[in-house]
C-alpha cells in the first residue's frame, strides 16, 4: 500500500545551479526505482543554515512530495544517507 511522503533535503552548496537538475533527477530516480510515484519537486533555493553542517554555512533546499510503500521508504533513507551531495534530509509520512 502506497502512502504519501514529504522529503526535504539540504544539498551541498558546492553543487552549482547547472548541476541541480541532475541532483533532482537522481532523487526522483531513487523514488521511482523503488516503485514510488513522484508528485512534485519544489526548489526553495540557497539559504543560510541555522548552524554549520560539515563546515558549510549555506545549502540548497529541495522539497519533494511523493507516494511510496513503507518498506521502500526505509531504503530511500539509506540511499539519502550515503549520498555525499546531501547534507541533511527529513522524510515524513503525511497523514491524510
Amino acid at each position: 500500500m502506497q502512502r504519501p511522503y514529504e522529503l526535504v533535503v539540504i544539498v551541498n552548496p558546492n553543487i552549482r545551479e547547472d548541476g541541480m537538475p541532475q541532483m533532482l533527477e537522481r532523487v526522483g530516480k531513487y523514488i521511482t526505482d523503488s516503485g514510488g510515484t513522484l508528485e512534485k519537486q519544489d526548489v526553495w533555493g540557497r539559504r543560510r543554515l541555522a548552524y554549520p553542517i560539515n563546515k558549510f554555512i549555506e545549502g540548497s533546499y529541495v522539497q519533494t512530495d511523493f507516494q511510496m510503500d513503507t518498506g521502500a521508504a526505509a531504503e530511500l533513507e539509506n540511499q539519502l544517507r550515503i549520498n555525499e551531495d546531501i547534507l541533511r534530509h527529513l522524510l515524513i509520512r503525511k497523514d491524510e
